[in-house]
């Protein structure tokens, strides 16, 4: 069974950081390209980040741009967003993906694997 556990969420004041994480199990983390997702309070979901499975490119809304990173630890079949800088407006739960596409997409039907979810608040 594929599942994602998300993990590294929780409250920081702003201009903190936290280390997202995204343990896969039952399928190959590099075989998929990962996006991040995001949905805060009265919202819709939004795309955050991404990989690529092809060649590891990356996406990042602008939004995000300069503050956070994403990278892929395939040993541990882990994907992480590092968030740094972060401001109230990036409260939100956020979710990690899988979708097929070799490239980075943000359409939301595109992917087919979702976690749960991780709460970030972000408030002093």
């Amino acid at each position: 069974q594929l599942q994602f556990v998300e993990s590294g969420g929780g409250l920081v004041q702003p201009g903190g950081s936290l280390r997202l994480s995204c343990a896969a199990s039952g399928f190959t983390l590099d075989d998929y390209s990962i996006g991040w997702f995001r949905q805060a309070p009265g919202k819709e979901r939004e795309g955050v980040s991404c990989i690529s499975s092809s060649d590891g490119s990356t996406y990042f809304a602008d939004s995000v741009k300069g503050r956070f990173t994403i990278a892929r630890d395939n040993a541990k079949n882990t994907l992480y967003l590092q968030m740094n800088n972060l401001k109230p407006e990036d409260t939100a739960v956020y979710s990690c993906a899988a979708t097929p596409a070799i490239m980075c997409v943000m359409e939301l039907d595109k992917y087919d694997y979702w976690g749960q979810g991780t709460q970030v608040t972000v408030s002093s």
